[in-house]
Parts: structure tokens; C-alpha cells; sequence
């Protein structure tokens, strides 16, 4: 007997529908479909579950595209009358319209709400929700981000059973992640989820032996942490900050909502004038860190070190922190080099948050 999976992504915001978390659970979509489609495959997927087609810019006429799974699914030959695309999880039709495609099992990406009780009593063998964290810690919205913000070295991917409180059901399966150190929130969060993929193939054996329930843990309560969604306040960059820590979240930041900063420029005749900045990719200097201090020519502790090709700012803690990549708003990311030529002689100095 062949059994149905049903694919279900719905990224928690209605905005940003172009950014890169957005992709995530495309991965898992080809995963699935791959793992279907072997000879020795004992499942189908049947259909998709996705947010409605969104414009992605303000005031823009175009048709808006469907969401990057939905463009996946149909890629893949899901018939369209099986990419479902409700406003709301709790719409009455759209609950009839899964009940129709018979789903075994649901499986959740990239989604950050609640599920309905009437939803998750659909599926024969229930919901299996992919979360990037090493549940209990980081439930919520935005786990990577968290983490990087947090420092953490360390992450990891859990594969467990919805219920009706964020992230709180049994896990079934689990594996640990090595961060890398420059590692950015986009791409951490797709090695994850690819990481989950794996996990949640492996398992389903087990689930479809009816041996899920009973092979899941339950998470330790007392021991959980929140990872709330971020906001557009958190894209304000503090230099005051430790270099370890501005370089954190810049990484946690990078596609949504970014990281910006002020500065100050003086060019050589002695005008000055404001220049906020997107901070796109940053790389701690080799002499980061507390007692490692270099002294600074400058009269101006937050001047900017340009040097050929080079942009390097002095933090909190006397740190130094590379800024790789940058942004004018409204214009292109360009190198510290590029961005260093168009100065023409005028210093800069970062501009602390008030």
C-alpha cells in the first residue's frame, strides 16, 4: 500500500515574501519527491500546503508569483488542485479540501503558527514538524537567528510530532550541528533543514510502522528557551557592542531584516554629513577580543580604519571587525575597495546608538 505525505510550508510572516528563509523547505520538497520516487519507495507526495501568492514589492501591478515551494511543487508535476494555499490554517474549506488528498502523514517546514486541533487530527500518523535547534532549546520562530546571536558554536535539527504549543511535541529525531564561524542565518538555515530532510527520511520507516509515537521523547519543559521572530529594531547595528557579538548578529541579521549603521563623513575640506550604511558581511580581524587592543592613531576613538581594500571598525571592546561587503541603500553591495574609492579622501567614524 502506497502512502501520502503531504508537504506543508508557511513562513510565519506575510512579508519579505522574497526572502531567503522563504526557500528552506524547497529543499525538503525535492527531498521528499526524490525519496518517492525510487523503486522501493512506499510513500507519494501528494500535495502541498503553501502561503498565497504575495506581491514582493510595495505598490508593484504585477501578478505576484507563487511562493517559492508552490513554484517547486508545480515544477515537480503536483497537480495544481493539490498545491493548497489558504489564508488561514482554521478556513473551513481548505480543511476539506486536505481532507481530500487522504494525507498519512503531514510534514511541516518553515512554518512558524500554530496548527488547529481540527488539522492535526487529519493526518492518519500525524504531524512531523522540521525544526532547526536542538529542541527544547530555541522554540519559536527564528532558532538560527537565536543561536548565532547567542554565540552559540553549536546548533542542531529536531524532527518531532506537532501538538497544539509551539515546538513542545515529542522528538523523534535529533542531530547535533557544528556552526561554522562565518556562517550567515540563510545559509545555516538551509544546511539544517537539508539536515532534517535526512533525518525525517530515516524515520519513516518507523512511522509508517506506527512506531513514532512510542519511539519520541518527550521535551523537558523546565528546560526550554524562546526564540522569538526578529523585527525591523533588530537590524540597527550597535558597535559599542563586543567585535564578537556585532559580528554575531550580523550574521544572525543577514537577509532579513539586514544590519545597518550611521556614520560620520568628513571629507577633506572638513564638511560633514550622515551616511547610513548595510552592513551585508563582516569577519572578526585578527586581533579581536578583549587584550588585544591596537593602538589607535586617530583622536577619534570610532574612526574607521581604511586601509587599501580594507574597512575596519574598532568595537566596544576595543575588538576589530572586518566589514567585507557593503550597501548605500538604493544602491548595489559593493567592496570595502569600491567603497573606499568613492570616499575620495574623507574619513568616517561610526555613529553610536542613542
Amino acid at each position: 500500500m502506497e502512502l501520502n505525505i503531504v508537504l506543508w510550508s508557511f513562513p510565519h510572516s506575510k512579508r519579505h515574501v522574497c526572502s531567503p528563509f522563504h526557500q528552506v523547505a524547497v529543499p525538503v520538497l525535492d527531498g521528499l519527491i526524490q525519496a518517492a520516487s525510487q523503486p522501493d519507495s512506499t510513500f507519494d507526495v501528494t500535495g502541498v500546503v503553501s502561503q498565497p501568492a504575495r506581491p514582493s514589492g510595495r505598490g508593484s501591478r504585477r501578478s505576484p508569483p507563487p511562493s517559492p515551494v508552490a513554484q517547486a511543487a508545480a515544477r515537480a508535476g503536483i497537480p495544481q488542485d493539490r498545491i493548497l494555499t489558504p489564508e488561514r490554517a482554521g478556513d473551513a474549506g481548505f480543511l476539506d479540501a486536505l481532507r481530500s488528498l487522504h494525507p498519512d502523514l503531514l510534514v511541516t517546514a518553515a512554518y512558524g503558527n500554530y496548527l488547529p486541533t481540527r488539522l492535526l487530527g487529519i493526518p492518519r500518523q500525524g504531524t512531523l514538524n522540521i525544526h532547526p535547534s536542538l529542541l527544547p532549546a530555541y522554540r519559536g520562530a527564528a532558532p538560527v537567528q537565536r543561536a548565532l546571536m547567542d554565540g552559540l558554536t553549536q546548533t542542531g535539527v529536531s524532527v518531532l510530532y506537532s501538538v497544539r504549543e509551539m515546538d513542545a511535541g515529542p522528538v523523534l529525531a535529533q542531530a547535533a550541528y557544528e556552526i561554522p564561524e562565518d556562517i550567515q542565518a540563510p545559509e545555516l538555515t538551509q544546511r539544517l533543514f537539508e539536515l532534517g530532510t535526512r533525518l525525517l527520511l530515516d524515520a519513516l520507516p518507523d512511522v509508517w510502522a506506527g512506531k513514532g509515537p512510542s519511539l519520541a521523547l518527550p521535551q523537558d519543559a523546565a528546560t526550554a528557551t524562546a526564540a522569538p521572530k526578529l523585527s525591523s529594531a533588530d537590524a540597527a547595528l550597535d558597535l559599542g557592542l563586543p567585535a564578537a557579538a556585532v559580528h554575531a548578529r550580523v550574521r544572525a541579521c543577514a537577509g532579513w531584516p539586514g544590519s545597518h549603521v550611521a556614520f560620520l563623513v568628513r571629507d577633506p575640506a572638513g564638511r560633514e554629513s550622515t551616511l547610513t550604511l548595510k552592513v551585508l558581511r563582516t569577519r572578526l580581524a585578527e586581533s579581536s577580543g578583549p587584550g588585544t587592543e591596537v593602538q589607535n592613531t586617530s583622536q577619534e576613538p570610532n574612526q574607521v580604519e581604511l586601509a587599501p581594500g580594507a574597512l575596519t571598525v574598532r568595537c566596544g571592546d576595543g575588538g576589530r571587525l572586518s566589514i567585507l561587503e557593503l550597501q548605500v541603500p538604493g544602491r548595489r553591495p559593493v567592496s570595502p575597495a569600491a567603497f573606499i574609492n568613492g570616499l575620495r579622501g574623507a574619513t568616517l567614524s561610526w555613529v553610536p546608538i542613542q
